[in-house]
């Protein structure tokens, strides 16, 4: 494979950066006034988030405050895939908010036929969760990169490992 390029798609966010939106969030909830002695639990896993608050106004305003964090912090919203707001008893209501990472399979195919019939000198080859995409020219890399950022997927992609 010498003088081949090659260049992985994949779904991810950083850690760090979901940490600190998820602090900035929390700070946010305990100075604002509309938020005084309000029930608020925000409890966060590795693959998904769990908000209990009193009521889905408080809710709706919750996930306001979360995506403006996260935005700010350089995170794309398709990585928050919400939930129902459900009743969670003791006039609560609870929000399951799970956090996307990786290319389901689906996608991942799907991706790598739309890169194989748009261009026949590159070559797709699915790893797990991440598309490897292989060419001769970085030029084709390029076209194959610019023409996934202009998907509209419900899946926020990332381009790594261009070599």
């Amino acid at each position: 494979m010498a003088g081949e390029s090659s260049f992985d798609v994949v779904s991810d966010f950083d850690d760090q950066e979901m940490r600190n939106a998820l602090d900035q969030v929390q700070r946010e909830v305990q100075q604002r006034y509309d938020f005084k002695g309000v029930t608020y639990e925000l409890t966060p896993s590795k693959t998904e988030l769990v908000l209990l608050t009193d009521d889905e106004y408080r809710a709706k305003a919750i996930r306001e405050l979360i995506e403006s964090k996260a935005v700010r912090r350089g995170l794309s919203l398709k990585v928050f895939d919400w939930g129902k707001i459900e009743p969670a008893g003791g006039n609560k209501v609870r929000q399951h908010i799970t956090l996307r990472r990786g290319l389901d399979e689906d996608m991942a195919r799907k991706l790598s036929k739309l890169i194989r019939e748009e261009f026949p000198k590159s070559k797709p080859q699915i790893q797990g969760d991440a598309i490897r995409v292989f060419g001769k020219s970085r030029d084709d890399l390029q076209r194959v990169i610019t023409r996934l950022k202009e998907l509209d997927e419900p899946v926020a992609l990332q381009f790594t490992n261009y070599r």
